[in-house]
């Protein structure tokens, strides 16, 4: 958690505001799909980000995630967040 605080404490404004933006959306999500795009943000965020885009891309990807998921997961992989950072809300 205190890695958490420290990583938000270090992103930009735009940052914040897109952290808490896709944040907002994952919440809107059913709890399964919500559980099934945190899962692939945590894989993908391991990736470099050409194999990212890839994945993201994929005809796997997009037949298992919607176009709206996985604009989620770009962006929140683009985000320098904790691990977990998807996960939990913002707290600032």
């Amino acid at each position: 958690m205190l890695n958490r605080m420290e990583t938000w404490e270090h992103l930009t404004p735009d940052q914040k505001q897109q952290a808490r933006q896709i944040y907002g959306q994952m919440q809107q999500l059913p709890p399964d799909r919500r559980r099934s795009v945190r899962i692939a943000i945590r894989h993908l965020a391991d990736m470099p980000p050409q194999q990212r885009e890839q994945v993201i891309n994929s005809e796997r990807f997009k037949g298992i995630f919607s176009d709206q998921e996985r604009e989620m997961m770009r962006g929140a992989t683009r985000l320098p967040l904790a691990p977990e950072g998807a996960e939990s809300e913002p707290t600032q």
